[in-house]
């Protein structure tokens, strides 16, 4: 670590899936077409960091276990080429999946991002693999990245074996011991730990009171940052002992069928500001996912977007205020909110 003060700006994206009609469209189009106009945005950051919701592998054999799947995601390994575009530096790949594929799909993935070199956190060929933090330097600061989904169960990495970085959503001392433990490995070496979580049930707009207490376990623990997916929706933004929580940051790139009332097509680039290990501040940019690429929302659809966050981050604690391109949140930073978890060193 060194005793840099520069401000740095990270980029959290929600679910990038490259697979079905998406890769139709990158067939036809282009690597960059799913970027749509939101590459100027994502040029702004020093990090950009987003969910991989799907294999990158030329496996066509689908992974069963006699139970019923009803998705599986595939993209060709020459689709890395798209998160290049998109100036993707990281990928959260323990997600529901990244195993739709099996073992081979998992790994030719894992290959394929580390030829590109593409940073990557949350499954491997071992359990060790699958619970390695990536580590990114980013102007004179580390940055670690750790990685966990709570399903399935049956894709866990084992001591020889590739797998997820399975983890029940627990806050008993037994269940997250190993978050706790991972927590506090990336804290000691890091600047800046981020704990990104493939959770919970589909479609909701609030996480449960149990994900709540977990998040906030994770950042007592020593995440500066906690990062969510999963819901495919956006939800509210939380800060907590002076450190954020993104309890969903929604879908990204994907072609899914669209839900009326939840509006699922509607998402959001987040951006967060930090000195670290402070964070100085959060600013929500709508985004609109259209026939295969994500635009820059505007009218009614980013209007949507801002009200609902405004909505949800306001029943979390959390004031977001307007701004020329969306919507920002102001952090009054570690200092100036004093915790327990202090008295650690954190």
């Amino acid at each position: 670590m060194v005793p840099a003060r520069d401000t740095i700006t990270l980029v959290f994206l929600g679910d990038i899936m490259l697979g079905r009609l998406v890769s139709e469209a990158i067939a036809r189009y282009g690597f960059a077409y799913p970027w749509g106009d939101v590459r100027s945005v994502l040029r702004e950051a020093d990090l950009v960091c987003g969910n991989l919701e799907c294999a990158l592998t030329s496996e066509t054999e689908q992974w069963t276990d006699g139970t019923y799947k009803p998705f599986y995601f595939r993209g060709e390994p020459s689709t890395v080429q798209t998160l290049l575009d998109g100036r993707v530096d990281l990928v959260s790949i323990a997600n529901n999946h990244i195993g739709d594929f099996g073992v081979r799909g998992l790994l030719e993935t894992v290959q394929a991002l580390d030829v590109a070199g593409i940073a990557h956190a949350g499954a491997g060929a071992s359990l060790a693999a699958a619970r390695a933090s990536a580590r990114i330097g980013v102007r004179g600061y580390e940055v670690a990245v750790l990685s966990f989904a709570d399903y399935p169960a049956v894709w866990a990495a084992g001591p020889e074996s590739p797998g997820l970085n399975y983890v029940e959503i627990s806050v008993k001392d037994q269940d997250f011991a190993p978050v706790a433990v991972a927590l506090a490995d990336a804290r000691r070496a890091a600047d800046l730990v981020v704990c990104a979580l493939h959770w919970g049930p589909n479609m909701r707009l609030r996480p449960p009171p149990l994900f709540q207490a977990f998040a906030r376990r994770a950042i007592e623990s020593g995440a500066d940052i906690v990062w969510g997916h999963s819901a495919h929706v956006v939800q509210g933004v939380e800060m907590y002992a002076g450190r954020l929580i993104l309890y969903d940051t929604g879908d990204f790139i994907d072609d899914y069928a669209v839900d009326r009332e939840l509006r699922n097509d509607l998402s959001a680039i987040f951006l967060v500001r930090a000195t670290p290990p402070a964070i100085e501040e959060v600013e929500l940019v709508p985004a609109h996912i259209d026939r295969c690429r994500v635009m820059l929302a505007d009218g009614a659809d980013r209007e949507l977007t801002l009200e609902r966050m405004t909505e949800l981050s306001a029943e979390l604690g959390t004031r977001m205020e307007r701004s020329s391109r969306g919507g920002v949140i102001r952090c009054p930073g570690r200092e100036s909110n004093p915790h327990p978890l202090t008295e650690k060193g954190f």
